[in-house]
């Protein structure tokens, strides 16, 4: 599904990590953390990212997967649901919100998760096991780059972003924020809807509508299904996710209700 709206992208120079309408992005998608405008670096010790690097990978998602359907062990999804084959490989955007989402506070918002189509699993900071069809990628989308502020961005990180040089570049300049796990009274902007914009078995990329006192934005995140659940796939700059661009309304989203 591919819309065309008027957009006005929020033209700034310097590293996209530096720009206003990154930072706006991180209350939400939870990259970076900005207080009064300004990003703190911290860098990690050796010791914690060694810690982390070893939690990482005794991860659920570093385990072989079970034979079959290629899951890991443990992750059972409906992936029935969106119109799906009986391998999960096709599946129709999702018209509506899924009716069994709830609102669960993580790190600095609130995310979309749902009995049917994941988070299916929580171990420690790993909320995985997604449904393979198209509202499975949207969950994805929105949870998984929403625990990039944590403490325990490392581990989520090894685990559910896709190895590369965009997830290189991503660990490099993450090291330099300083942790946020908790609201810090800024302002937070929230998820307002969703749009997928292509969807396939192996890949997604999922639109994002964002809400907060200013008016509307959206971003872009790219998915891609890797040891048998959905991980996010960064740009080789080392971006999860797209610029931010302010939107004049909704239209062509689907909406959430509930958020707060």
């Amino acid at each position: 599904m591919k819309f065309r709206r008027r957009e006005r992208r929020l033209a700034e120079s310097g590293p996209y990590y530096r720009q206003r309408g990154w930072q706006m992005s991180a209350g939400f998608l939870a990259v970076v953390v900005v207080v009064g405008g300004v990003v703190t670096a911290l860098s990690g010790s050796d010791a914690t990212t060694g810690r982390a690097n070893a939690a990482a990978s005794e991860g659920p998602l570093s385990r072989p997967s079970a034979p079959g359907d290629g899951r890991p062990q443990g992750c059972r999804t409906d992936d029935g649901t969106d119109g799906a084959t009986d391998d999960g490989t096709h599946g129709e955007p999702p018209e509506t919100a899924p009716e069994d989402v709830t609102w669960r506070p993580l790190g600095v918002t609130k995310v979309p998760v749902s009995a049917s189509a994941g988070p299916t699993l929580i171990q420690g900071p790993l909320w995985w096991c997604y449904a393979h069809t198209p509202t499975g990628a949207v969950l994805a989308a929105h949870v998984i780059p929403s625990h990039m502020s944590g403490s325990d961005w490392r581990t989520v990180t090894e685990q559910q972003v896709v190895a590369g040089q965009g997830r290189d570049m991503f660990e490099f300049q993450r090291a330099t924020v300083r942790d946020t796990d908790a609201p810090n009274g800024a302002e937070v902007a929230s998820y307002a809807g969703f749009s997928v914009v292509s969807y396939e078995d192996t890949a997604a990329v999922i639109r994002l509508l964002l809400k907060s006192t200013q008016g509307y934005a959206v971003t872009t995140v790219s998915l891609r299904w890797s040891g048998g659940d959905w991980k996010v796939r960064p740009d080789d700059n080392g971006s999860l996710h797209s610029p931010v661009a302010a939107v004049q309304s909704a239209g062509g989203f689907t909406l959430w209700g509930g958020t707060t």
